[in-house]
């Protein structure tokens, strides 16, 4: 018998989702998102753990995600989008300062519980099989809002910020404001990390999760729209984009729910003014 999350990855749970959407105009989706929260139907995109692909990266290569900056002082990571707070969590217990954005009040309440819980007694599914941890735990807090206000976070900016199933959520219309959003959100030299999902579905395929083969690299290195209906490689040329992307990196261990293909890959994208950073796929 398949668990939640293996079952809303069938092609049945990932219809619901679609016609939920289909339902309602691009200026209602965040009442949309609301209405699956308060109807206790959260479970269409929750897989019910942190990410194994950000686990692996953060415990088996420090050297490039680390939670500690230059001067000695704890990275903040932002998760847009965090549901239930699965990697805000997870962060926090590798080292990171970490903060989730809902932009439901019944999102962040759900995360706030599950984070008291989780930090009292942190499950195994946080960590890898042989992490020793050597970082003194950060700390969790989440916010409710919309992420493309401009005052949502009140004006801070952070140091990472971690998409996972934040950008598949959202209408293909409504990427170029992401990108500018990221951008904003960033200290210069920032790090934004994007795991590429999904990859199972066709670009002329309707979401959400709306399928994103390419889309990263138009919308951050090239400064395009993200638009595409057909896969758009990287190329070796001169870019407009606001990003540099760092690292691309295909995970030994992701999320498969019984899928013989990878579901997602993890990319790295820096912000120009630092010579750090990464964009990677997962």
């Amino acid at each position: 018998m398949l668990t939640p999350p293996e079952r809303l990855q069938t092609p049945e749970g990932r219809s619901r989702l679609i016609s939920h959407f289909e339902q309602s105009s691009i200026e209602d989706h965040n009442d949309a998102w609301n209405n699956l929260w308060e109807t206790d139907n959260s479970d269409m995109w929750d897989r019910g753990k942190p990410s194994p692909a950000l686990i692996d990266l953060l415990e088996q290569r420090e050297d490039i995600l680390s939670p500690i900056a230059a001067n000695g002082q704890k990275k903040k990571i932002l998760v847009p989008g965090c549901g239930k707070g699965y990697d805000v969590v997870m962060l926090a217990l590798h080292g990171f300062d970490a903060v989730g954005l809902e932009i439901s009040s019944k999102g962040v309440s759900t995360a706030e519980e599950y984070a008291h819980k989780e930090l009292q007694t942190p499950q195994p599914y946080n960590f890898g099989s042989a992490w020793a941890s050597k970082f003194e735990r950060g700390s969790v807090s989440f916010i409710q809002g919309d992420f493309f206000q401009s005052d949502c976070t009140k004006g801070e900016k952070f140091d990472v910020i971690y998409d996972y199933t934040f950008l598949c959520a959202l209408h293909p219309e409504m990427r170029s404001q992401w990108a500018s959003r990221m951008a904003d959100l960033l200290f210069s030299g920032g790090l934004l990390v994007c795991l590429e999902f999904p990859l199972f579905k066709e670009l002329s395929h309707p979401g959400p999760p709306w399928p994103l083969q390419g889309v990263h690299w138009d919308l951050l290195a090239e400064g395009g729209d993200g638009i595409l209906y057909s896969p758009k490689p990287a190329q070796q040329q001169v870019r407009t984009g606001s990003f540099e992307r760092k690292w691309y990196i295909k995970p030994e261990r992701s999320c498969r729910y019984k899928s013989p293909l990878p579901l997602s890959t993890l990319q790295f994208f820096a912000t120009f003014g630092s010579a750090s950073g990464l964009y990677s796929t997962y």
